[in-house]
């Protein structure tokens, strides 16, 4: 089972001794459509409307709120409100979310690489050096580490669950997920 939810941010627990946490909100979510395990599930993100967007919601009577739609695998055997029961028994999760997007950067900063001399008279500086060979196979292999876009790919962790309040749909697992305080991901229910 998935879930779409927000990380609210990192916490850590009171016992002795004490593990960091980070609490996760599921978000108010419709399954419109099911289909063999996988189902159309809409949930509530910004204030984006188009035609499109409107079509959807008039074709599964859906609020005005619920304006993204995805398709993930439920619980749920018909449409309705999403089931969270799963988890209440689950044990492990797999978050899955975008890493903070570092924009283009260089090989030092992307790569750890440790630069040249910053002597006077050297050109190296913070360059990234030799890519290439002498005669054969007079290219740039591919996978080289290079400067370029660094952040803003999609991490998988497995977490343990401390906690979930189903009242407030609050999740606690332990250690750090990726991304931003506010972004959205999923979850995926492990064990």
């Amino acid at each position: 089972m998935e879930y779409i939810v927000e990380k609210i941010g990192m916490s850590r627990t009171i016992t002795v001794p004490s593990k960091p946490v980070t609490l996760l909100r599921v978000l108010d979510a419709k399954v419109c459509e099911v289909n063999e395990g996988t189902a159309i599930v809409a949930y509530s993100n910004g204030k984006k409307v188009n035609k499109p967007i409107e079509g959807q919601q008039k074709k599964y009577s859906l609020p005005s709120e619920f304006n993204r739609f995805t398709t993930i695998e439920v619980a749920n055997v018909e449409a309705g409100d999403i089931d969270l029961s799963p988890l209440a028994n689950a044990n492990v999760v797999q978050s899955s979310f975008n890493t903070k997007g570092r924009g283009f950067t260089g090989a030092m900063v992307r790569w750890n690489f440790g630069g040249g001399p910053a002597e006077h008279g050297h050109r190296m500086g913070r360059r990234t050096g030799s890519i290439g060979q002498k005669e054969w196979p007079g290219r740039v292999m591919k996978g080289k580490k290079m400067p370029g876009q660094y952040g803003n790919t999609q991490i998988s962790v497995k977490n343990k669950i401390v906690s979930y309040d189903a009242d407030n749909r609050i999740l606690v697992v332990i250690g750090s997920v990726s991304g931003a305080n506010g972004a959205l991901g999923r979850i995926k229910v492990a064990k």
